[in-house]
């Protein structure tokens, strides 16, 4: 593996900067790597080598002329393939959308492209996003770069496994329960679940638009906070056609402002069980946060069991409403096991009615205004992202008593809420698979939530990378 695909974004930067290398040298080693190990994790879509190329000696002309080097200028970059990128296939792994390439790029995609950064290509995902485990008929399953045996997590698990194995030095997933936070979780790295609207879903499949807008959003995925963090800066803001996307005036910090600072360590008993290596995780992390003059405490929510209750019914059978309604019967044949089980556990009789949604809707704002009641002098929290480490291929299913809606809990009720949070590395277990843990912060203090996850990583140390 060349010392180039493990930089980190200032890294490139600075060194582009210092004549040590060139955007293309870069560019050039993440392709190498992607070469190296597609064949192992099947974690890229497509892979655009000769536009990559063609970008990277663009980049280098534009620094040889001193001309204006945006803040992501040269970095190799990837996009999950649920995002339109002009002239690249965007299936959202399903073989009903196999045939579909767009003509332009998603917002979030262009701010990318403004900034300088390098698109090397997409990255995998289960069909339609609704499924923990990268797998489906279009492609085929992801693997984990720290177990080949194991899963990379999903519904962003493509992007997990690249960036983990160094094929890509970041990227943008998608989360409407846990989509970029429990892959990140799989594969050691940091994946930020953002605030709705603080990145515009222009470009997204599925929308997210309608009666609950809220449930998915899109955000940045790296190896470090400092590198999310570089991408949710460029990323961020309203968008004309997104008329949720909001305009926020980014909060800044110093060291002073964050002493003392009260973070609640959540209580799991709604969660179910969590594996002792993930419960002591969350203790070595509440351990780390104490020694940066944070001040953890016991934080209990009751109201949490309702709100995954509540999740489920909008993410199970009102989704699974809304997806049923758009396949015809002849195509029900090309539709992926992995999406057919998610559309079984999400059946229901009755159906999901008008007075059901609306009902819901007003259970959820109610809901959100308690638990934020009970964080308005505790403005972050930490709890585990899921309750175990990566499962193995095949393990990981929507039915059953151990099936998701139980161990993924801890990362579904923020899809309810809209809260920000954020999947930090912190250990790994006895097998040697990643560990990671979840702050979570109130909505629209994101740059907040960042400023304690890089507080956290910098107490942790550095993280083991995969030996693949």
């Amino acid at each position: 593996m060349s010392p180039l695909t493990s930089l980190s974004i200032p890294d490139i930067a600075r060194g582009q900067r210092a004549g040590k290398f060139t955007a293309l040298e870069v560019t050039e080693a993440h392709l190498k790597n992607i070469a190296r190990l597609q064949p192992q994790l099947n974690a890229f879509s497509h892979i655009d080598d000769f536009r990559a190329i063609a970008q990277a000696q663009e980049a280098d002309a534009i620094r040889r002329s001193s001309r204006h080097m945006g803040p992501l200028h040269g970095v190799p970059l990837t996009i999950k393939n649920c995002i339109d990128v002009a002239q690249w296939p965007c299936p959202a792994g399903s073989q009903l959308r196999a045939t579909y390439v767009p003509t332009h790029d998603a917002t979030m995609v262009a701010r990318l492209r403004s900034a300088g950064a390098i698109l090397l290509g997409n990255t995998n995902a289960p069909e339609n996003l609704m499924h923990y485990e990268t797998d489906n008929a279009l492609q085929g399953r992801t693997s984990n770069p720290y177990n080949l045996a194991h899963s990379a997590g999903g519904s962003s698990g493509g992007e997990a496994a690249a960036i983990a194995a160094h094929c890509s030095n970041a990227g943008i997933g998608s989360d409407g329960g846990g989509s970029i936070r429990v892959p990140a979780h799989f594969c050691g790295i940091v994946g930020l679940k953002p605030t709705p609207g603080r990145i515009p879903l222009t470009g997204h499949f599925p929308p997210t638009a309608g009666a609950f807008p809220w449930l998915g959003v899109v955000g940045p995925m790296a190896r470090t906070v400092a590198d999310v963090r570089a991408m949710f800066e460029v990323l961020r803001g309203p968008d004309s056609a997104d008329p949720l996307a909001t305009a926020i005036v980014p909060a800044t910090f110093n060291p002073a402002s964050l002493k003392d600072l009260r973070i609640g360590v959540l209580n799991t008993a709604p969660f179910g069980p969590h594996t002792p290596e993930t419960e002591a995780a969350i203790q070595v992390a509440a351990t780390a946060l104490s020694s940066n003059a944070f001040a953890p405490e016991n934080f209990f929510l009751p109201e949490l069991s309702r709100a995954l209750d509540l999740w489920w019914y909008f993410f199970g059978p009102t989704v699974a409403h809304l997806f049923r309604s758009g396949i015809s019967p002849d195509q029900e044949s090309q539709l992926s096991p992995q999406f057919r089980e998610y559309l079984s556990a999400s059946a229901v009789d009755p159906a999901p009615t008008v007075d059901t949604l609306l009902a819901s809707c007003t259970a959820r704002d109610h809901l959100r205004s308690c638990i934020l009641s009970k964080m308005s002098s505790v403005p972050i929290l930490l709890s585990p992202v899921c309750s175990a480490p990566a499962f193995c291929h095949g393990e990981g299913t929507w039915l059953g008593p151990s099936g998701f809606r139980q161990t993924m809990r801890a990362s579904q009720w923020l899809n309810l809420v809209g809260f920000p949070a954020v999947s930090v590395p912190m250990r790994l277990s006895g097998e040697g698979l990643p560990i990671g843990v979840q702050l979570i912060g109130r909505p629209n203090e994101d740059e907040l939530l960042l400023e304690v996850a890089a507080k956290l990583e910098e107490a942790r140390g550095p993280f083991p990378a995969p030996q693949i």
